[in-house]
């Protein structure tokens, strides 16, 4: 039976130095090229995903560094945070790839493939806080906005950097990498919140670049940080939702996990895109 094309991709991938690669195109990407070349690279990414460049905040002379063009910041009112202060917000511009509730193992679904909460976050015991909760997953294409929020108010208590590799987290590695989330190495961030509880949002890493960076704290994947745990239980990092959290170099997923007592009315639909701010969930915890 003929190969298809995206299952050759996957397998092209597969023997790839990926996170070697990607932090060699990160240095290429973050280089001071002449302002001519880095304009004529920025003009042709727009032009083939089709970005909409009127929302970006744009430097005087424009973009330095390709990166700096993928990691823009929008002008002000660009997004609209609902104003519901019981709607969990979406923590970025993309598609909704899948949502749902988690099962009592703390298990969920994206793309007909099982994971667990356990192995998505590096900790089982943190899993455990999801048993029953909700989860949504927020897939950032090329064209996007770059940028992920808080999609809950509450103070950050932690974050944890689980190692792993770079796959792909198109349809290349969705369709054909198993437990794809769970290999790549990523962030979660952990609020604590009066309204929806113990809240997870996890940037998940993908080929490329292959770098995310946290907008509190100087740390950064794929380029020798340490994994682990960093705490801020003595001054939690206060967060109001929409407010930035961290940002990807090069493109990938957001994961919101929430916990079974924030009791959640989903309004968002699964395959249908969604822009930061705007609610995937109106619900929280009950206090009577």
């Amino acid at each position: 039976m003929e190969m298809s094309a995206s299952r050759l991709a996957a397998q092209t991938v597969r023997a790839l130095p990926r996170k070697g690669l990607s932090r060699a195109l990160g240095r290429l990407a973050a280089s001071r090229a002449p302002q001519s070349v880095v304009d004529v690279a920025i003009s042709a990414f727009v032009k083939a995903y089709d970005v909409d460049l009127s929302e970006v905040n744009m430097p005087p002379g424009g973009f330095r560094t390709f990166d700096d063009f993928f990691t823009r910041k929008l002008v002000a009112g660009a997004r609209v945070v609902d104003a519901d202060p019981k709607a969990l917000v979406s923590p970025a511009d993309g598609r909704i790839e899948d949502l749902g509730k988690l099962t009592a193992g703390a298990e969920l679904r994206v793309k007909r493939q099982s994971y667990s909460a356990a192995d998505l976050l590096g900790d089982p015991e943190a899993a455990a806080l999801y048993e029953g909760g909700y989860y949504f997953i927020v897939y950032l294409a090329p064209r996007d906005y770059h940028r992920v929020h808080a999609p809950t108010c509450g103070g950050v208590q932690y974050v944890r950097y689980v190692p792993g590799t770079l796959f792909p987290v198109n349809r290349i590695g969705t369709d054909h990498i198993p437990q794809l989330f769970a290999r790549n190495e990523r962030l979660a961030i952990v609020q604590e919140s009066v309204v929806h509880g113990i809240v997870t949002t996890i940037m998940v890493g993908a080929i490329g670049v292959g770098r995310i960076g946290l907008s509190f704290d100087d740390l950064q994947t794929n380029r020798g940080d340490a994994p682990g745990v960093r705490s801020y239980a003595d001054s939690p990092i206060a967060r109001d939702r929409g407010e930035e959290l961290g940002v990807f170099h090069m493109g990938s997923t957001a994961i919101v996990m929430t916990p079974p007592a924030s009791a959640l009315d989903v309004v968002a639909e699964a395959g249908a895109s969604i822009r930061m701010g705007e609610a995937m969930a109106i619900g929280g915890i009950d206090e009577r």
